[in-house]
């Protein structure tokens, strides 16, 4: 992952408080069903599990809790989402726990290959870019789509000239915005003005507070933040340039990868994979078969 930063607009002020009228995510939060409780260990899965982590006993993931329904906090500080229920039932097939740590998106992977992190749960698309500095677990597939205010027309392949709100180190904000942009510098237009924020949050109160005009993030952030906006967002385009979500790990892991990937293949053989997916109404995402580095292009 290119380590770049686009420039922040200016800090949201106290007007920043509307996004909690517009995104409530713990009152929306699917009632906790004990999923990895309930989870039996994998004995060929666990037995994969490199040495030192088996000994620890657990898993540490690096997480940017700041993209629901897929990986947030709840009213605690706590992470929680779809991502986060299903790395815990992951962590239970190969006998492990889980311990979370959150750090800005843009410093996962940086601190996986650096060893602070054993694995990246965090929405990460899984790039032939990305597989240059870690190998990727694939489990899910999603794609881009475009929010903006409610009665707003924008179409993301012909908005040249507008400002959108993007979360720093995505792929939306390294590679299919500046794409987009160049590509309307091409046709001899204005070029998108693109703004980065640490959170998408921010990214999407950017566009309630009428800071940017669209906001661009993974389809099921931008569908989960429409049904929370109240009214005030709604959809601009459809979903575009789908992905498989992929899980990082670092190349000199060890049978890591392989652990986890078997791990995941087991939920997925007896229904607990499906029975997350579809708790938090995610399910138009699933893969049939789970798989390291998939992408190609």
């Amino acid at each position: 992952m290119k380590l770049i930063r686009l420039a922040p607009f200016a800090l949201l002020t106290s007007a920043a408080l509307l996004l909690t009228g517009c995104v409530n995510n713990a009152s929306t939060a699917p009632a906790s069903t004990g999923t990895s409780a309930a989870v039996t260990v994998d004995s060929a899965a666990q037995a994969l599990v490199p040495a030192a982590i088996a000994a620890k006993g657990k898993l540490v993931i690096g997480s940017d809790a700041t993209y629901a329904p897929n990986e947030y906090k709840d009213a605690a500080g706590l992470p929680i989402g779809w991502e986060i229920e299903l790395a815990d039932a992951m962590a239970a097939k190969l006998g492990l726990t889980t311990e979370y740590q959150l750090a800005k998106f843009d410093n996962l992977i940086p601190s996986i290959t650096g060893g602070k992190y054993e694995v990246g749960v965090s929405s990460f698309f899984d790039t032939v870019e990305r597989q240059k500095q870690v190998d990727m677990i694939d489990y899910y597939t999603a794609g881009i789509q475009w929010a903006t205010l409610a009665g707003k027309t924008i179409d993301p392949q012909t908005a040249c000239g507008i400002k959108l709100a993007v979360q720093n180190g995505t792929t939306e904000a390294l590679d299919d915005g500046p794409a987009l942009s160049a590509a309307c510098v091409a046709a001899g237009k204005a070029p998108l003005e693109l703004l980065g924020y640490d959170t998408q949050d921010d990214a999407t109160a950017a566009v309630t507070l009428g800071r940017a005009d669209a906001m661009s993030a993974d389809s099921p952030v931008t569908q989960y933040a429409v049904a929370q906006s109240q009214g005030k967002l709604a959809t601009a385009g459809a979903v575009y340039s789908v992905f498989l979500y992929g899980m990082p790990v670092a190349k000199d892991s060890g049978t890591l990868g392989q652990a986890l990937k078997a791990a995941l293949q087991s939920l997925m053989d007896d229904g607990t994979y499906a029975a997350i997916l579809s708790k938090w109404g995610v399910q138009q995402g699933a893969i049939a078969k789970i798989d390291i580095n998939g992408a190609k292009a």
